[in-house]
């Protein structure tokens, strides 16, 4: 059974920090590339960051380079984002996501999605 599962989402002030994660089974995590997206409430599904599988090449989203790192391990199954200076926009439902395409992956078409976490930023 395919699982994505996210964690750390929670809340901050603006300017702090975060780290998600999201860890995988059922599949060989190390063939797939991976994404971060996020929605915002009332908002559609934006793409925030994607990795290569092996971690080689990261892609950010204007709205978050800078501020954002993704990154992987591969032993432990488990892709990271790193979010510091966050600000009130960044508050969203952020979701994992697996596919074979990062240029898929980008556009919203996952092979696998993980159950999303809550992210809210405010003072």
């Amino acid at each position: 059974q395919v699982r994505l599962v996210e964690s750390g989402g929670g809340s901050a002030q603006p300017g702090g920090s975060l780290r998600l994660s999201c860890t995988a089974s059922g599949f060989t995590f190390s063939s797939y590339a991976m994404s971060w997206a996020r929605q915002a409430p009332g908002k559609g599904l934006e793409w925030v960051s994607g990795i290569y599988f092996d971690g080689s090449e990261t892609y950010y989203a204007e709205s978050v380079k800078g501020r954002f790192t993704i990154s992987r391990d591969n032993a432990k199954n488990t892709v990271y984002l790193q979010m510091n200076t966050l600000k009130p926009e960044d508050t969203a439902v952020y979701y994992c996501a697996a596919g074979t395409n990062l240029l898929l992956l980008q556009s919203g078409t996952a092979d696998f999605w993980g159950q999303g976490t809550q992210v809210t930023v405010s003072s």
